[in-house]
């Protein structure tokens, strides 16, 4: 890496782009392209495209980059756009400047709700466009010939009539003097070659992180950094009554120990000894504000309230009336826990704060929140905090919460140690496990009844805190129903006549936040666990059953048309002991199906393989969809079999993967996903595959008689 790219890849070069930037956003107006037209500088046409002298084309990704992706997604649409060839593609980082880089469908910079590509379609294929055009322009101006007879293969521009070609960088200067267009002409999808290909692409961020190279939170080091762990009171809401810290101070390595507003900090030259400082302290904790009620507790007030009317989330017909009106009520409950996010790497960051700037680095998921949080907890202006968005190992919804609280942790320690002393804040997996932030706990209670051989009536009462309950979000409310608790509840894929969704939202100590689907993730196991029951209870097929009642969601009955083809589904009943359960889930606007195998096993059910449909719009990159799909179904697999976070008198009972036991090689079924084309504007795929994995699952362990489960997880531990 050169010294001027090294610069580039900073807040204080791209500032200078600001009038390019913008335009990417706003109209254009002639601007010209922010670089200086030099033979060794390179061509930056807008925020997010930059060609190099020597034609390599890095991608500026607004979106981070914890496994899902869109490193690779991103950079396929600039690629597609500029006839570039894949080898000449690179990706990095955005920094935090939610003026240029926020989420065009969150308002904010931030990754969540399965937007990266869904958002950034049309940008990006822009940002790549107008690349493109200026390369032809300053290529047609060298040549004398019109630009409209210059051809771009894999990165090389061609004139055949003057058989001239030469790369990219060798208009680099020249490119770079001219105005940037203010309108483009995209690409029809049938002059795709990247774009909806298979193995057109070959992810970007796999070699580096194959080589070593790779650079997480972990990786960062600076002269006299500080690694930092923090005792944390063990019940949600406790506080530091006292602490003794002698016994620390003693440890080997430990420089120092402070109280800050989250517990208290034990500062020190590595990882190991901060943990055996913090081994050491002798802390007694209030726990007048905290959290004492245990999971059975909690569960059975949610019980309680699920009898009692709660906020209308969706009515149609009278559910009430038909449910009063008939001799059989199927009445059922579906009990979910609290889960751990538990991602592979736990939360670090690097802070550097010398009083009047900070600069963090960390796999930061939600720039704008944190940028903001650690602006105003140190008492700064917004632009003199900077982020530097590392590669992260993980999160499925664990990065990014509303209150920012890992950001605000930082800044605490460093403001009890003094400005001018670089920290790292690290959080153990017992931290992260037991450190709250979890899918909420819900209780669903299900009614329906079937006359005629049809359903005639469903009714759900939920019960569970909600994610949304802050005042910066009571407009997103309606009828007091926080929309993500009920996602896939409130309205469902099948025409019912008679149909009701009310919700209850306890106020619980117990933090929590999106876990990978959100709503759908115990939503969609309720609603296809109940409609299976009552599709089972008038006699239906499983697949013909829900696709009678798909009337009006075509894309719904497509996945499952598919799906069902895909098995060669002939019904629930399979050879050697086997049966089969299907699923399907409109989540984040794509539409997934699945269809499990599954036998008794000796200690449960024994998943052998899952069929998968998925319409996620016009695919981009089909196999990250397929990934994104088989890693959705492992990881709902695994949740759904062993994941549960338990409360003892107010105390997580789980801490590290021993007891919070995930999905192992050997249990993983074959899957087979097949991804359906579309016209359609694409949409989500990191959470989609997980939430009918689950109930797919236990369809058909009803089929085999192995009931079908009431209260997750499966194989409960406790």
């Amino acid at each position: 890496m050169t010294e001027y790219d090294m610069k580039l890849s900073r807040r204080a070069t791209l500032q200078g782009m600001a009038g390019l930037v913008i335009g990417m956003t706003l109209p254009l107006g002639g601007s010209h392209a922010a670089t200086a037209a030099s033979k060794t500088a390179p061509f930056v046409p807008n925020a997010f495209v930059r060609v190099a002298p020597d034609s390599s084309v890095t991608v500026i990704v607004k979106h981070i980059e914890f496994g899902q992706g869109p490193y690779t997604g991103l950079t396929t649409l600039v690629a597609e756009e500029m006839d570039a060839d894949w080898a000449q593609m690179k990706a990095e980082s955005a920094p935090a400047i939610q003026e240029i880089y926020k989420n065009l469908r969150l308002g904010s910079q931030g990754t969540g709700g399965s937007s990266a590509i869904a958002n950034s379609y049309d940008q990006m294929r822009r940002a790549g466009a107008t690349a493109r055009a200026m390369l032809v322009s300053a290529a047609a101006d060298a040549w004398k010939v019109p630009a409209a007879e210059i051809t771009i293969t894999k990165g090389i521009l061609s004139h055949a009539a003057r058989k001239k070609s030469a790369p990219f960088g060798t208009f680099v200067a020249a490119a770079a003097k001219l105005p940037v267009p203010e309108t483009v002409t995209l690409k029809d999808p049938s002059q795709f070659r990247l774009i909806g290909k298979d193995s057109a692409v070959k992810r970007i961020d796999t070699p580096s992180k194959v080589n070593g190279t790779a650079q997480f939170g972990l990786d960062v080091f600076e002269p006299g950094l500080l690694t930092v762990v923090v005792a944390h009171s063990p019940r949600f809401g406790g506080s530091v009554k006292s602490f003794d810290a002698t016994e620390a101070r003693k440890v080997k390595g430990v420089v120092d120990v402070k109280q800050i507003p989250e517990g208290v900090a034990v500062y020190a030259t590595g990882t190991w000894p901060a943990i055996k400082g913090r081994e050491a302290l002798k802390i007694t904790w209030d726990d007048s504000n905290a959290e004492t009620r245990g999971s059975e507790e909690l569960i059975a007030e949610y019980r309680k309230l699920a009898q009692t009317q709660g906020a209308v989330a969706g009515t149609k017909g009278d559910a009430a009336a038909a449910l009063k009106n008939t001799p059989k009520i199927i009445e059922r409950e579906y009990v979910l826990p609290y889960l751990a996010h538990a991602p592979m790497e736990p939360l670090d960051g690097v802070l550097i704060w010398d009083g009047k700037t900070a600069h963090a680095r960390y796999g930061c998921q939600g720039q704008t929140s944190d940028q903001t949080a650690i602006a105003k907890t140190l008492g700064l202006p917004k632009e003199s905090v900077t982020i530097d968005t590392l590669l992260a190992g993980g999160s499925f919804g664990r990065r990014s919460q509303l209150t920012s609280h890992f950001a605000v942790e930082m800044c605490h320690v460093a403001q009890a140690i003094g400005a001018g002393k670089p920290i790292k804040l690290v959080w153990t997996r017992e931290d992260d496990i037991q450190g709250g932030y979890y899918r909420p706990l819900f209780v669903h209670r299900m009614r329906g009844t079937i006359k005629d051989g049809k359903v005639q009536a469903w009714s759900s009462t939920s019960v569970g805190q909600s994610i949304l309950k802050d005042p910066r979000y009571a407009a997103s409310f309606k009828n007091g129903v926080d929309p993500t608790s009920l996602e896939g509840m409130s309205e469902l894929l099948y025409d019912i006549p008679n149909f009701s969704a009310e919700l209850h939202s306890p106020d619980v100590k117990v933090p929590i936040s999106w876990w990978r689907s959100v709503g759908h993730s115990h939503t969609g196991y309720a609603a296809e666990c109940f409609i299976d029951e009552l599709l089972e209870a008038a006699g239906q097929d499983p697949v013909q059953g829900r696709l009678a009642l798909m009337t009006d969601n075509p894309r719904a009955a497509g996945v499952l048309r598919a799906v069902a083809e895909l098995a060669k589904w002939t019904g629930p009943a399979a050879a050697d002991g086997r049966a089969r359960g299907v699923a399907v889930v409109k989540s984040f606007k794509s539409y997934v199906a699945q269809i499990a195998e599954v036998s008794k096993g000796e200690d449960g059910p024994r998943v052998h393989k899952i069929w998968c449909a998925v319409d996620c719009g016009q695919p981009v990159n089909p196999d990250i969809i397929r990934a994104q799909m088989e890693g959705g179904i492992g990881f709902g697999m695994g949740h759904a079999l062993y994941g549960e976070i338990t409360l003892k008198d107010g105390h997580p009972e789980q801490s590290n993967f021993d007891t919070y036991r995930s999905l192992r090689i050997n249990e993983m079924p074959e899957i087979e996903v097949v991804v359906l084309p579309s016209s359609e504007a694409p949409t989500g795929v990191g959470e989609p595959g997980v939430p009918p994995a689950a109930p797919a699952v236990a369809n058909a362990m009803a089929r085999l008689g192995l009931g079908r489960p009431s209260r997750l997880p499966f194989l409960r531990q406790t």
